[in-house]
């Protein structure tokens, strides 16, 4: 037995088919970019801390490249920028990280970069994040 509603019902149930629909694909669409915010803007935040940390930990590796002679002779500290550079490079390197390393007489610089793919922002088309950390060492007196 079906039941029979009079003409005004069901020329209002009709003015709305479809109407739920699309605002409930908007909605679930905009909640879905919202998390993919949120996670893969965390994802993002700790692969850049780690990057400066590694960058951080090469800089103080090369940093003790330090010219023992110059050392020696008259107490001050300087490093040798090649061997600085070089060891710096070799702790990345040990560390699975991507990244430049430079030196002068004192200081020992490092840039790491790293890309930290997505995992619901590939959703919409963006696949991952291109993160960068730096690090600077000085030779210290010990």
């Amino acid at each position: 037995m079906t039941r029979q509603y009079p003409a005004w019902q069901r020329s209002w149930w009709r003015v709305d088919d479809g109407q739920i629909t699309g605002f409930v694909v908007v909605l679930v669409t905009g909640i879905l970019v919202l998390i993919g915010l949120t996670l893969d803007g965390g994802l993002a935040l700790a692969a850049k801390v780690r990057a400066i940390g590694q960058a951080e930990a090469a800089a103080r590796a090369g940093a003790q490249a330090i010219d023992l002679t110059t050392y020696r002779n008259n107490g001050t500290l300087r490093l040798i920028p090649a061997q600085a550079a070089a060891d710096a490079q070799a702790f990345l390197t040990a560390e699975g990280a991507t990244g430049t390393a430079t030196a002068t007489n004192d200081t020992v610089t490092v840039t790491v970069t790293a890309a930290q793919p997505t995992q619901l922002l590939g959703l919409i088309g963006i696949e991952s994040f291109s993160v960068h950390g730096q690090g600077s060492a000085r030779p210290q007196h010990g």
